[in-house]
């Protein structure tokens, strides 16, 4: 009741004071005090559905890089999930695949046990969930209280008198608007996360030490022929001082032999 009264004395002050800018500044930023503030998120925290993002991430060896890939693609097609991020990588030691794969959150153990069936031993192994329900919920109440405030502001625009007036309060919407959208883009990824799980699965195959050992043997002539080019290339930029080394390595033995005859 308090609040209604207080909007019906604002709408009169606004129609009193038409001829007044100032009068009119301090309405418009009347109505930002009135506004009541968001509601605790923590009340009834426990009541409501708690968003969860659950996201892994998993490495192991397999013998196999084309079959595991398939293996893990059919269980993604099984859960109706998909694949944000596919990258292979190779390297003297050994080949290797990253994955990114999102499934519905409600398949996400299920997918993982068929994506690794098989696998005897990870060489890590992490599963981690992130409560943002408190975030969420947040969010939702400061989402309502600025509609409730661009309605009023929307309102109070079809009140106004004078072109000031109409300006202060289209300003005041647009910085609403550009804040709720903001939230409802903050709200949508939120529940994206929380319905969507994120698995990361890097699978990779061992390069055997005698293919390993080729490479060390190919790497070490090439090495060797780049270094003796670059020996001669240094040869000839210090070519000046070689001469000049030789030219006094002449002189002096001139010199002793001079010195001997004498």
């Amino acid at each position: 009741m308090r609040e209604l009264i207080k909007y019906v004395w604002f709408v009169l002050l606004l129609t009193a004071c038409g001829g007044g800018e100032q009068a009119e500044y301090a309405s418009v930023e009347r109505l930002e005090v009135q506004l009541a503030p968001p509601p605790s998120p923590d009340r009834g925290v426990e009541t409501v559905e708690r968003k969860l993002i659950k996201e892994g991430d998993v490495e192991f060896e397999t013998n196999d890089l084309n079959a595991t890939r398939q293996a893990i693609l059919k269980a993604v097609e099984k859960y109706k999930g998909y694949v944000s991020s596919d990258q292979e990588s190779n390297s003297p030691e050994r080949e290797s695949n990253t994955m990114v794969v999102r499934v519905p959150a409600d398949h996400f153990d299920n997918f993982l046990s068929d994506a690794t069936k098989g696998v005897k031993r990870f060489d890590s192994k992490e599963i981690k969930i992130i409560d943002v329900t408190t975030e969420f919920l947040d969010i939702q109440a400061r989402l309502k209280t600025k509609k409730e405030l661009e309605n009023r502001y929307l309102e109070l625009l079809k009140q106004a008198k004078n072109v000031i007036e109409m300006l202060e309060i289209e300003k005041q919407i647009g910085e609403l608007r550009s804040d709720i959208e903001s939230m409802e883009g903050r709200l949508k990824y939120l529940q994206n996360q929380v319905s969507y799980s994120t698995l990361t699965l890097t699978f990779y195959k061992s390069i055997p030490y005698q293919a390993e050992f080729n490479h060390q043997i190919t790497d070490g002539f090439r090495n060797g022929w780049d270094n003796l080019v670059w020996f001669f290339v240094a040869l000839i930029n210090v070519w000046p001082f070689i001469l000049l080394g030789i030219a006094l390595l002449i002189a002096l033995r001139v010199y002793r032999r001079k010195r001997a005859h004498s």
